[in-house]
């Protein structure tokens, strides 16, 4: 994919849009782990994770699905692991963040103009939703994503991609992935694409901190051109 972006073909969608709830339980294996979870660490949130930011946002950050000592433990995406350290300074710099650092949800952290979720709401087993239990989540992904109409997406990595492609009945062979990469997806929307902020990805230097602002400086650019 280019960086210029093109238009793809859209098909229709064909799950109807789901609210989001804390007490969900349609994907029977990540419930039952989850279950499982709470059991050895009662004092974790260990349910779905609700989304977390600004209500009108100018950028929706979609991940994969919450960590088993972040989001999982904290009940707020991003919050108290790895993942979390470079995604939340960041999002300082860029000015969508008030505060650096997330290790709580408690810590005054405010988000401006911008949203996170997970294409999976619920921490699966080994951090690998099976391809049903994404399809299944995605009925709240649209939901969120018809509601909130957001001009920018960002996906971190590719399973969040196709997922925000899914969600907005688009052909996934018609956007493929790439870091750095933007997709008009037609109107007002466009979907950046970065490589998720995991240890792995981060210690590994497949992603490094310049990497990532040089995906927030286009998104920063995007949006200041629309106002």
């Amino acid at each position: 994919m280019s960086r210029s972006g093109v238009s793809g073909a859209t098909v229709a969608a064909t799950t109807s849009p789901q609210r989001f709830s804390l007490d969900c339980t349609r994907c029977p294996r990540l419930a039952t782990h989850l279950a499982g979870v709470r059991a050895e660490h009662p004092d974790y949130h260990a349910r779905p994770v609700a989304p977390f930011g600004d209500l009108k946002p100018g950028l929706l950050i979609v991940g994969l699905a919450p960590g088993m000592h972040g989001a999982n433990r904290t009940g707020r995406p991003f919050t108290g692991d790895h993942a979390g350290i470079l995604l939340y300074e960041t999002l300082h710099r860029y000015g969508f963040g008030s505060r650096a650092i997330a290790v709580d949800p408690d810590d005054g952290l405010v988000l401006h103009g911008c949203r996170i979720t997970n294409a999976v709401k619920c921490l699966p087993p080994e951090n690998k939703p099976l391809p049903a239990e994404i399809r299944e989540c995605n009925a709240y992904l649209r939901a969120e994503l018809q509601t909130l109409a957001p001009p920018a997406i960002l996906a971190l990595g590719t399973v969040a991609h196709q997922a925000v492609l899914q969600a907005l009945g688009h052909r996934i062979a018609d956007y493929p992935f790439a870091h750095g990469a933007w997709h008009a997806l037609g109107g007002r929307t466009r979907l950046f694409d970065s490589y998720h902020c995991s240890r792995y990805n981060t210690n590994t230097r497949r992603l490094t901190p310049e990497m990532f602002r040089g995906v927030f400086a286009d998104i920063r650019k995007f949006l200041d051109q629309r106002t």
